[in-house]
């Protein structure tokens, strides 16, 4: 379902002016995004913002650039992040697609990828977070070493980025199919993550090392 326009969106972006970054180009030429040099994590498709802001609290040392799309939904996790005075995040309206011809070369330390659009339907199957066309981007913004973290409800999807991930030679670890009956420590959760595990649907997680 679309979420509604906000009232006083734009009003309010403004507000959160400090937090997040208009213009693309700054972010594919500046050196220096945050006052530090910390190492510099990447969230696609960011939704409300619970995932980041819970990350980033835990994470004071690194900082978060987080990309959304939809701008009704960057503006409520912008004002997360300001009402909780972090300052190790900022946002900008954007998606992988914005990376594609990045001229900064490998930046990233990490790229969360959580709950992504599925395209269910095999003639999209390009448009997937996991097709080798995006993971020939990330391997262009991550440094050596550098990893993805993926996490979804969707078993087709799973399986299929699985094989995106085998066939692009890229190494896995972490593997997970009942995330949350796992073990597995320090997960953060997302508002679709609690909306899903809350039904007793799984979660499935992995880690891709590029």
């Amino acid at each position: 379902m679309r979420m509604r326009k906000k009232k006083h969106r734009d009003d309010r972006l403004n507000a959160c002016a400090d937090f997040i970054i208009n213009d693309f180009e700054k972010i594919k030429t500046e050196e220096k995004l945050f006052d530090n040099d910390n190492p510099v994590h990447l969230e696609i498709g960011c939704g409300k913002g619970r995932f980041i802001t819970e990350t980033a609290k835990l994470n004071p040392n690194i900082n978060f650039l987080a990309a959304e799309k939809n701008l009704d939904v960057l503006l409520l996790a912008a004002e997360k992040i300001k009402n909780e005075n972090i300052k190790n995040v900022k946002f900008f309206a954007g998606d992988a697609n914005n990376f594609a011809d990045f001229e900064r070369g490998k930046v990233f330390d990490r790229i969360y990828i959580n709950f992504c659009d599925p395209w269910k339907k095999n003639r999209q199957a390009k448009r997937r977070l996991t097709h080798k066309n995006f993971l020939e981007i990330y391997k262009n913004i991550l440094k050596d070493g550098g990893e993805l973290h993926f996490k979804t409800d969707n078993t087709d999807l799973f399986e299929f980025s699985l094989n995106s991930f085998a066939d692009f030679g890229l190494n896995m670890k972490n593997i997970t199919l009942n995330l949350h009956k796992s073990g597995f420590e320090g997960n953060v959760m997302t508002e679709y993550e609690k909306l899903f595990s809350e039904k007793g649907q799984p979660i499935y997680r992995c880690e891709v090392v590029f």
